[in-house]
């Protein structure tokens, strides 16, 4: 039995065997390597709209009818709303425990471009916990949630864009949440949540975000939102907000904003606020991004993001690889991030700065002090701009980062080593 012991450690000890850590050093759970796709076949009867006499129309607004499905299929133990081939029309769709939505092969779900199609509700955006629009399609507390299929949901929001401009032209320093306008999908209060294959397009605000979610694999979805002719403001692709053990694997990412931002809550008290909290055991890999202002995010409104890993991903037209919003009117602490095996053109290699936007200390008087340390950039080769976009502030401590294995080709090649501390180079190459 000790010789049985003795063996399994040595081979533990061997590369092949290894378990891998996350940055902390902590094991990364055989949860991660499970990423099969859900049969929609162990899920319970199929609910297909078009068998309950919702038809295939692209102007005719059907809420209630495909609401009515969902509710059907709750009372009756759950099963699979079936979107089949056709476009039908909808506002704001809430789905129950026990129930899942596909969309087949040609099927669309098209959201309205009238806000007053959308409910108001108890929700969360924006680092705030608060009442406004639901999403498109909404989730909460329903484990097991899956959204799969080969299909599409669109957002249809040019209209929500051009309004959106047109208000900011009149008044500058009006906030996203001014300008009304749904999310696409938010999955809240939810564990063990699969998202898909789908093609999520053109989202009005954000295109996916998850909530106090725990469990969730996001697999091979497509999200795209134009930078032009008409930007889609704040259009990110994947917004994780609160959550522990979340997989992004084999995405495509091309938004108006973030491609992934990790979210948690703003605000000079906001790690005092239960509804906030931080962000735990991330892994994002083998994605393709394309436009976007950022592949992977901190903030605006982010507490605490521990174990976030980004790897094996391609980039191309991103204005930044990693950024780490430092917000002066909230405490932050960013650590034990990894970024690696990174090929493609950014921007922006690494950029930190704070960010001032909508300043508000309220009642506090002094300004909460940030952190992020133990950040390491290692096995990339990118083309760049600017490599090293890193402002020094009182505000904030930037301390045991790791550059290691990097080819990066730029046009400024500068970096001030005194604004981290430590900071650790090892086979760092750039050129211009």
């Amino acid at each position: 039995m000790k010789l049985t012991a003795l063996l399994c450690a040595a081979l533990m000890c061997l590369p092949g065997f290894s378990q891998e850590k996350f940055p902390d050093g902590t094991p990364i759970s055989d949860w991660f390597k499970k990423s099969e796709i859900v049969s929609i076949n162990s899920l319970g009867k199929k609910y297909v709209l078009t068998d309950y006499q919702v038809v295939n129309d692209s102007t005719l607004l059907q809420t209630k009818q495909i609401q009515a499905i969902i509710d059907m299929a709750a009372q009756r133990g759950g099963g699979v709303i079936i979107i089949p081939k056709g476009t039908y029309l909808s506002g704001s769709l809430f789905f129950k425990p026990k129930t899942h939505l596909h969309l087949e092969e040609g099927a669309v779900l098209k959201g309205s471009d009238d806000i007053s199609h959308f409910s108001i509700v108890n929700t969360r955006i924006e680092g705030q916990s608060l009442k406004y629009f639901a999403a498109l399609v909404n989730a909460d507390k329903v484990d097991g949630f899956t959204l799969s299929g080969k299909g599409t949901i669109n957002g249809n929001g040019l209209r929500y864009w051009t309004s959106f401009w047109l208000r900011r032209s009149v008044i500058p320093k009006c906030t996203n949440m001014d300008e009304l306008r749904p999310r696409l999908v938010y999955i809240s209060n939810s564990n063990d949540v699969q998202l898909s294959g789908v093609r999520l397009i053109n989202s009005p605000f954000w295109t996916t975000h998850l909530y106090k979610c725990n469990n969730a694999q996001l697999l091979n979805l497509y999200i795209f939102a134009p930078s032009a002719p008409v930007r889609a403001p704040s259009s990110d692709g994947i917004d994780i907000d609160v959550c522990s053990n979340v997989l992004v694997k084999g995405c495509y990412i091309s938004v108006n904003d973030d491609g992934i931002a990790l979210k948690g809550g703003k605000g000079p008290w906001a790690d005092k606020d239960t509804n906030n909290g931080g962000n735990f055991n991330i892994i994002i890999e083998d994605c393709t991004y394309g436009f976007c202002h950022s592949v992977l995010t901190c903030g605006s409104e982010s507490i605490h993001n521990r174990n976030i890993i980004l790897r094996r991903c391609t980039v191309s037209q991103a204005n930044r690889l990693l950024w780490l919003k430092m917000r002066p009117d909230t405490p932050q602490n960013y650590e034990y991030m990894l970024v690696e095996d990174i090929t493609g053109q950014a921007n922006n290699f690494l950029y930190i700065k704070p960010w001032s936007q909508f300043f508000d200390l309220k009642d506090r008087k002094d300004i909460p002090m940030s952190y992020s340390s133990h950040i390491t950039m290692r096995n990339i080769q990118l083309d760049c701009d600017v490599f090293f976009n890193v402002q020094k502030s009182e505000q904030y401590k930037l301390t045991d980062f790791t550059f290691e294995n990097l080819n990066i080709k730029t046009k400024n090649k500068e970096c001030n080593k005194d604004i981290i501390a430590p900071f650790h180079w090892k086979n760092v190459k750039v050129t211009m």
